[in-house]
């Protein structure tokens, strides 16, 4: 097998792969109607459920062909009663989704919004239900990738469930890297596409959560024929397919990321994860640079870096110097300030990162950013 090129991308996902997911996709062209390759969907399913320590007789996942908002589409327009509304706990781009989602649709909401860089206030989120009874679904995200702040699911899901709503979770940036436990953390369905925490290719998004709920829903109002959660499960229960064609090559390097997931080991996992994002804070602190995100609020994973105040500073020349070099750092997501992402996702170690900051300090240099960075304020 020969090794290909590799570049460390620091950018939100798709992630640095390895070379075996990259080859797994190698395969015989096989009719994914074949009970050889439903076989191989079973076991890929219930994997997706085991990651959130999920007991498979009340969780099931269920998979769809699209990047990371799909899975936001599916649940918002499925999981919403008749005479209910959807209450999105909004502090960042990703939960903003949510609400057009819901704006697209044309269904009753509430977009209860909170600084980007501050945690959603639980006792607001309280005084939100009490004078909506009529809250039947409640959206928020895991960590927001724009900033890296994460939020209080575990909190906010026990909120949901006192008042009697459903609780899906935008894990995107977080499943199979930060530790989730699906029953603890009271989430009915949390959410993830294969290009991020698994480290296999896009085009391939899942939903994971409770099978009782779903078959609810079968009851709820229509409004999407590709997108409708109860309709995509059913035809998996059913015949073990997807209910339109699935992403096989993608799904090949997904079993096989799957299989180094178990080998690595959630904790070993995660551990490095936090290795990378600790290398990651250290670089950005020697080099002055500021985060949006306090220390204590971070997920671990997305370190959101301010623009320094510099007339030399150009995030494109920085991005092209490092880029040239095997490096993929990120704009921000962020409205109101002008920030850079770099992330701790993929098969990526310390050493990366240390390679990584040789490169950018000599990016700033060359394009004349006094180093250590300066800030105005």
């Amino acid at each position: 097998m020969e090794s290909i090129k590799r570049n460390i991308l620091l950018n939100p996902g798709p992630s640095t792969t390895t070379d075996t997911v990259k080859y797994a996709q190698v395969v015989p062209d096989i009719c994914p109607r074949e009970k050889e390759f439903a076989g191989l969907m079973k076991g890929l399913r219930e994997d997706l459920v085991k990651i959130v320590h999920g007991d498979l007789q009340k969780y099931t996942s269920v998979l769809f062909c699209g990047s990371g908002t799909i899975n936001i589409d599916v649940c918002i327009n499925s999981l919403l009663p008749e005479g209910k509304k959807v209450l999105v706990i909004n502090n960042g781009a990703y939960s903003t989704r949510a609400v057009e989602i819901c704006q697209y649709y044309g269904l009753p909401h509430i977009d209860l919004k909170f600084p980007v860089d501050e945690l959603p206030d639980l006792n607001r989120i309280e005084e939100t239900f009490k004078a909506n009874p009529d809250i039947g679904l409640v959206h928020t995200t895991h960590q927001e990738t724009g900033t890296g702040i994460l939020n209080p699911i575990r909190e906010i899901g026990a909120l949901c469930h006192k008042y009697g709503a459903t609780f899906t979770v935008d894990t995107t940036s977080t499943y199979a890297m930060r530790p989730i436990d699906i029953e603890k953390d009271n989430v009915d369905f949390c959410m993830a596409s294969a290009q991020k925490g698994l480290m296999s290719f896009t085009g391939l998004s899942f939903v994971v959560g409770n099978r009782e709920i779903i078959e609810k829903s079968k009851d709820f109002p229509k409004r999407s024929y590709y997108c409708n959660l109860f309709l995509q499960y059913d035809c998996f229960e059913k015949t073990g397919e997807m209910h339109f064609t699935p992403p096989v090559q993608t799904i090949y390097a997904t079993l096989q990321a799957l299989k180094e997931y178990w080998a690595e080991g959630e904790e070993g996992k995660w551990a490095r994860h936090t290795r990378v994002f600790n290398a990651i804070c250290e670089g950005l602190d020697k080099l002055g640079f500021k985060q949006v995100i306090k220390e204590e609020n971070r997920a671990g994973l997305v370190a959101s870096a301010i623009y320094p105040d510099d007339p030399n500073w150009s995030f494109e020349k920085v991005h092209d110097y490092c880029y040239e070099r095997g490096f993929t750092i990120y704009p921000g997501k962020i409205s109101t300030t002008n920030t850079f992402r770099l992330c701790a996702l993929g098969a990526i170690d310390k050493e990366d990162i240390e390679d990584f900051f040789v490169t950018f300090e000599k990016a700033l240099k060359e394009t004349g950013v006094q180093v250590p960075v300066v800030y105005k304020a």
